[in-house]
Formats: structure tokens, sequence, C-alpha cells
């Protein structure tokens, strides 16, 4: 059974949503909303929260990488301690990829031939999320 990531955001989750499913060609993600939950007397949805992503989930190279705001009065902290790890055996894509999220983000490690992979990039997109592109043949 794969592992998935599953990332939090504190407020911004539907923009970061819709930017990755541009950024990987997947078209219209389905988002969730905290408003579209079936009314419950014993959980009633703040105001604030009903425009907030309840859960989101898209398919990256095959992987499910899911996506929720955090409840306004528990935000998360934002870290580097998750990497999306994208490998590909599509360079194209790849290439396409990585400058897409490396427009508005901060490249740490430009597109290049390593000793582990004849193309590697890292970087920070402009969310604040870490990945690494590896080509990998047949991948």
């Amino acid at each position: 059974m794969p592992v998935n990531v599953y990332l939090n955001f504190n407020g911004n989750c539907k923009e970061a949503v819709e930017y990755y499913a541009k950024v990987f060609g997947l078209g219209t993600p389905e988002i969730s909303k905290f408003g579209d939950m079936p009314e419950d007397p014993n959980f009633v949805v703040p105001e604030d929260m009903k425009e907030l992503v309840m859960h989101a989930r898209l398919n990256i190279h095959g992987s499910t990488v899911m996506f929720s705001d955090s409840m306004p009065n528990a935000p998360v902290a934002f870290g580097k301690n998750i990497t999306q790890a994208v490998v590909t055996g599509d360079k194209d894509k790849l290439e396409a990829e990585f400058n897409a999220l490396a427009k508005d983000g901060k490249v740490s490690m430009p597109l290049q031939e390593t000793f582990w992979s004849p193309l590697y990039g890292a970087l920070e997109d402009k969310l604040g999320v870490v990945w690494q592109f590896s080509y990998e043949e047949g991948a």
C-alpha cells in the first residue's frame, strides 16, 4: 500500500490545489469545502470556515497527494519537513513542471546531471513546498 502525502495549509489550500493541478496538467480539481458538509447540530461550521478546504486530492504521477486547510484556531507550522519527489521517465514533462514551479519559487538546485540521475533538480515553490525532480528511465 502506498504512502500518500497530505499537505495542510493556513487558509490558502484552494489556491495550492488549483496551482498544482495546473502545473501537472490535471484539469479542474474536485475540492470539498467545510461549508459543503451536511448540517450537524453537534458541529456547526463557523462562517469563517465555510470557504476553507476540508479535503482535496490530486493524482500526481501516480501518487495521491491530499490537501486541506487547518482550523483557523489551530494553524499549522508550515516547514520544509515534507518534500514532494517527482520521479518520471519523461524529460520534457519533468522540465516543464520544474520550470512552472520555479517561475515564482526558489531553485535550490537547477536541473542537472548528478551521479544518481541524468536530470535532477530541487526547488521551493511559491507556497513554500519543497520539490525534488528526478529523471529515471522507464519510470
